[in-house]
């Protein structure tokens, strides 16, 4: 099946200003005044994007941002959109405004309006709402041309409408008016062109298929004149009102799409078109007149056999079918010295030779065959599935092309590499490693490859490679190892380390035994370090491994530093009701409880100490295996002198009175000088702090 596909496919400029516009701009608070193109895919990606399609200016909130679309507005938009403050961004086709202007001009000099042209169409409504005085539109024959025979008219048209009925609707014009009439073709250049070519496509297909929303109008004039050329026209919105089976039978195939039509989906149409059949080549109107000039009997590539006819200084004439005599040049003969002489002598043999030309004129070579006939046992290796290069040296809609010999080569899209390719000329010039789908010998000799094959077997060579390698690795690590990696990445949960080639996970609260922000804080990218394996997950190929698991921890080495008796110093980084905790170094900690903060009796050590504060204090008592050092503040400040308080004057007098002292309580306290009064119970300060330290302790749990 040949596919004829028309020059102009796709958007014209106008249409294409306006759909990459509505692409570009903001969507928030921007709408678009009626249908942007007749295109029902093209407007539902705007919907998606969050442009809203109105019908009237009066459903634009004020103060927000209106499209104007390619058909273009009547002068009354404008002003409407002015008063409400609406912001508008104008794409009218400039071939409209051309129109518009037109109409503007005339109908203000008093001329009266003729549009050929569709009333409804959005175009004409909005020409009709440039004009001052009478406007009329016309759109057949049939239409009342008498209403015009006493008057000035100006007759323009619609720019998507057809250029052979505005040529029959102005002659008609023209016999009725017996006034002046101006003509203006206001038809868009590039409409006038897809119709030509609409028609001449149309005259050398079989069938013909017209692309196009089924409510373009431009669309719908290609579809009237294919029609008028070809018996079996189809139309269809997109590729999925293409239907194969329609065009099943037929040779010669065009494809013409509309002006509101993108290119995309003409060429989804061509991929099913291939999906169908695989013979599918696209060509141009252009290629296909200059073969229908050509004898379909010869195919470049062709072997054939012809008889010497006569010799020349030139070479010698050979004929295959007894009627067309063609030159067999002296250079693609198969001889190392030509003489006009010993190839008279042969006049009347047969010769067998290839078809290197058919264009301007068939060109045959001797020389060029026996060179082929010399690479068939390279075919023959490639044919048994050797891997083979070739250069890239163009490409069509169906896939590349290319040259292994005096073989066409090609390798269709789907073949080039897995997924869809959408730029083939990307690969012109780039050489290709292919194998083998299939050999055509019949008529006409090609080469079916393909790349994507080799691709994949590579691929699934190096995943295999990789899961063996993989395998090995988890085989030879178990939880506990100690392993030697190199650190690749650091991200903010942890460093990603590089052990036998295999990455592993040690996270960042495993990297330190205190506090770490940032990786780089412990380790420095691509050194090498020893980590413990932590786990490991073979299923979900995962291994965790820590840092800080083989350093020693602040409290193994802090009874090599610190003991009963000695003065630290350190910060206080958390306060609790029964005390502080004052920092020594990262990850060791002291409690200084709230009776040993200062002599005096606090009710909250937050009355005495503040968190970050720096303070200086004596270890009281010191626990390695549990843990623990207990500090005291006050021990190292001299004990203030105080008077006795007034309560205790009191209860000494009445004592002395002969009063009977008040009975203690089991949680009574001591004051700050360490007496007793009708609250509290003696305690000696040094031995019941030495033997309640684990109490203190407790309470901190308690506490918590």
């Amino acid at each position: 099946m040949k596919v004829i596909l028309a020059k102009n496919c796709g958007f014209c400029s106008g249409v294409k200003k306006a759909v990459d516009t509505a692409l570009s701009v903001p969507p928030e608070n921007t709408f678009v005044l009626g249908e942007l193109i007749h295109n029902a895919e093209v407007n539902g990606q705007l919907s998606k994007r969050g442009i809203v399609t109105v019908e009237t200016p009066e459903e634009v909130p004020e103060g927000a941002t209106l499209l104007i679309r390619s058909h273009g507005v009547g002068r009354e938009v404008y002003q409407r959109c002015e008063e409400r403050n609406i912001k508008l961004i104008d794409c009218t086709c400039e071939f409209v405004k051309r129109t518009q202007r037109i109409v503007k001009e005339k109908s203000e000099e008093g001329k009266t309006i003729v549009i050929a042209g569709h009333r409804d169409h959005p175009e004409v409504v909005g020409l009709l709402g440039w004009c001052r005085g009478e406007a009329f539109v016309v759109s057949s024959e049939e239409d009342d041309f008498s209403l015009f025979c006493d008057k000035n008219v100006v007759f323009v048209s619609q720019t998507t409408f057809s250029a052979q009925r505005f040529l029959k609707l102005t002659k008609i014009l023209r016999k009725v008016c017996q006034k002046t009439v101006e003509i203006f073709k206001t038809i868009c250049y590039t409409t006038i062109q897809r119709q030509e070519e609409a028609e001449k496509i149309a005259s050398l297909s079989d069938a013909v298929l017209v692309i196009g929303g089924l409510n373009s109008s431009n669309t719908g004039k290609l579809y009237e004149i294919a029609s008028a050329h070809c018996k079996n026209v189809f139309r269809a919105e997109n590729a999925n009102g293409f239907k194969y089976e329609n065009f099943l039978f037929y040779e010669r195939v065009g494809i013409i799409a509309g002006a509101s039509t993108p290119d995309w989906q003409t060429q989804e149409v061509l991929n099913k078109m291939e999906g169908n059949n695989a013979e599918v080549q696209a060509t141009t109107m252009k290629d296909v007149v200059e073969e229908i000039g050509k004898e379909e009997r010869y195919k470049k590539g062709q072997i054939i056999s012809a008889r010497i006819v006569s010799a020349t200084d030139e070479g010698v004439y050979v004929s295959a079918s007894g009627k067309l005599e063609i030159l067999l040049a002296k250079e693609e003969l198969a001889c190392d010295n030509y003489t006009r002489e010993a190839y008279a002598e042969k006049v009347g043999e047969e010769i067998e030779v290839m078809v290197v030309e058919i264009s301007p004129k068939v060109k045959l070579s001797q020389k060029m065959l026996n060179k082929i006939r010399e690479e068939d046992d390279k075919i023959k290796e490639i044919a048994d599935g050797k891997e083979f290069s070739v250069v890239c040296t163009g490409f069509n809609k169906g896939g590349l092309t290319a040259e292994l010999g005096s073989y066409p080569v090609f390798v269709p899209a789907k073949e080039i590499r897995s997924g869809y390719v959408k730029d083939l000329e990307k690969y012109t010039g780039k050489k290709l490693r292919l194998r083998v789908l299939e050999i055509r010998k019949e008529r006409r000799k090609e080469i079916i490859a393909s790349q994507r094959v080799i691709l994949e077997e590579e691929k699934a060579a190096r995943e295999e490679a990789r899961a063996q390698k993989e395998a090995a690795f988890f085989d030879s690590i178990h939880e506990g190892d100690v392993v030697e990696g190199k650190v690749e990445r650091a991200t903010n949960f942890g460093a990603f380390v590089s052990v036998n080639g295999f990455d592993c996970l040690a996270h960042i609260s495993d990297l330190s035994w205190t506090s770490v922000k940032n990786v780089t804080d412990v380790l420095e990218l691509g050194k090498r370090y020893e980590f413990k394996v932590l786990k490991v997950d073979r299923t979900a190929k995962k291994v965790s491994i820590g840092y800080k698991q083989l350093q020693p921890q602040p409290w193994d080495l802090a009874a090599d530093k610190y003991a009963e008796g000695d003065v630290v110093h350190g910060k206080v980084v958390r306060i609790v009701p029964f005390g502080a905790f004052v920092e020594l170094e990262k990850g060791v900690d002291g409690l200084v409880h709230v009776s040993q903060i200062t002599h005096e009796w606090l009710e909250n050590p937050t009355d005495a100490l503040k968190i970050g504060e720096e303070v200086d204090a004596k270890i009281l008592a010191f626990n390695p295996a549990e843990r623990k050092i207990t500090l005291s503040i006050k021990a190292l400040q001299p004990r203030p002198e105080q008077e006795p308080r007034p309560e205790r004057k009191e209860r000494a007098e009445r004592k002395g009175d002969g009063e009977e002292r008040p009975k203690t309580r089991k949680n009574s306290r001591r004051n700050t000088t360490g007496e007793e009064d009708d609250e509290y119970r003696e305690w000696n300060e040094s031995a019941s702090f030495s033997t309640s330290i684990s109490e203190l302790l407790g309470n901190e749990d308690e506490n918590k």
